[in-house]
Formats: structure tokens, C-alpha cells, sequence
């Protein structure tokens, strides 16, 4: 399914508050995310990384500004949305891909990645898991647990499992930030050429330079808060 859609964050503002003093994680961030497009977010830690993509995921409620996805002519807002709303629009749209693989231990690779469907009651996708587990070289570890895989594998599994609903969005949160450099290189490659192909938007938080090259545009964070915007 070709997604037409778009991300727009405008003018967001986040602060928690830490005993008697408030501290302002974002301030006055704006970008927008085309179809099929990617963005990286970097950062020393403290920067805010996690803290936009959890608001992006829906998971954090916003001080100000909005956040809009579109997805086939309709606007979801989020400052409109309460958490229910936004729970179950997240559970059908956004794929999520964790530093550490969230894979659940009990479950097999290829039922770990039919969970999603499951979820969503989404038979035709159960049917796909085993074929996308093979395009991303895991066809010999469908019945195998988790414990069974190496770190790249896990990740994988983890990647394969967030497309599997072929979202409009995919937020990835340090996802090579537990791999060695080859499997980091493998696991970009596979997350940057899976959103694209099926025109998905990606946006990636990482600490990596290289990685972060990879995407169309590079939004970086610091501690002050403040953002710079640049093409990749």
C-alpha cells in the first residue's frame, strides 16, 4: 500500500519538573517528515532524543505546540487526542524499534513478529511475517527463541516486527546503539531501505555520525535546548 502521508511537528515545547526546579527538555521545535522520507536526531544525552520520539509515538503529553500525522487525507492531531485515542492510533500507525530489541522471550522469531497483526487483527499480515523474516536473512530462525539469536539477529527480528503493518511512521530510537560496527552498518541499512521501499518516514535518533548521514535531514539536539535543521 502506497502511504500519502505526513508528519508535521509545529512549535512543541517539553519540560519535566524536577523537585522545585523545571527543566526544559524542548523548545520551539518545528520539522516536517514527507513519505518515504527519514530524518536523524543527535545529540549529547540530556538532549532530548528519547524524549521526541516518545512525544512523536504519542507516549508524552506536549506544553505546547502540536504534532500531525496525515495519513491518506486525514489529519490525526495529537494535542486534540487523549491517551486512549492516541494509544490506539499508535498500536495501528507508528512502528517502534527500541535500542534494546523488546522482543518477548517466550515467544517465537516468527511469532514475535506476528504480534502486531495479532493485535490489530490483521490475518493477511500474519501470512507475510515468514516472508519478510526471509527477505531480512532469518528464514532458518522462525521457530527459534529469542535467548537462541545474536544481537543483530535480535535487532532484526525487532526491525521486521516494527514494518510488519507497514506503518506511515517509524520512530527508532538508538537501534544500533547495542551492536558492533558491522552489525550497526547492517541493521542502518536495512531500516533506511525498508522505510523506503514501502515509503515509510523514519525518524531516527542516534549518536552515530555515520548513521545519521544516512537520513534525508539531520536535526540536531543540544542540552540548552535548542535545534539546528540541515540536509543530511
Amino acid at each position: 500500500m502506497t502511504h500519502h502521508s505526513a508528519l508535521t511537528v509545529h512549535q512543541i515545547s517539553k519540560h519535566y519538573q524536577d523537585g522545585n526546579r523545571q527543566i526544559e527538555v524542548i523548545r520551539d521545535l518545528s520539522f516536517n517528515v514527507a513519505a518515504g522520507k527519514s530524518i536523524s536526531v543527535t545529540g549529547p544525552s540530556g538532549s532530548g532524543k528519547s524524549t521526541l520520539l516518545n512525544a512523536l509515538a504519542g507516549l508524552v503529553e506536549l506544553d505546547d505546540g502540536d504534532i500531525t500525522l496525515e495519513i491518506q487525507d486525514k489529519i490525526f492531531s495529537y494535542r486534540a487526542a487523549n491517551e486512549r485515542a492516541r494509544t490506539a492510533f499508535r498500536r495501528q500507525h507508528i512502528g517502534y524499534v527500541y535500542q534494546f530489541f523488546n522482543l518477548v522471550p517466550t515467544l517465537t522469531v516468527l511469532e514475535n513478529v506476528r504480534l502486531p497483526a495479532r493485535l490489530n487483527r490483521r490475518p493477511d499480515l500474519e501470512a507475510h511475517a515468514s516472508t519478510l523474516l526471509s527477505d531480512f536473512g532469518l528464514s532458518d530462525r522462525l521457530h527459534d527463541f529469542p535467548e537462541k539469536l545474536s544481537g543483530g539477529e535480535q535487532q532484526r527480528v525487532a526491525v521486521a516486527r516494527a514494518v510488519l503493518l507497514r506503518p506511515p511512521l517509524l520512530l527508532a530510537d538508538e537501534p544500533t546503539g547495542n551492536l558492533d560496527s558491522e552489525n550497526s552498518a547492517q541493521i542502518a541499512d536495512l531500516l533506511f531501505s525498508s522505510c523506503r521501499d514501502q515509503n515509510i518516514m523514519l525518524v531516527l535518533a542516534t549518536h552515530s555520525h555515520e548513521i545519521a548521514a544516512m537520513a534525508d535531514t539531520r536535526l540536531h539536539l543540544d542540552a540548552r535546548p535548542s535545534a539546528s535543521l540541515a540536509p543530511a
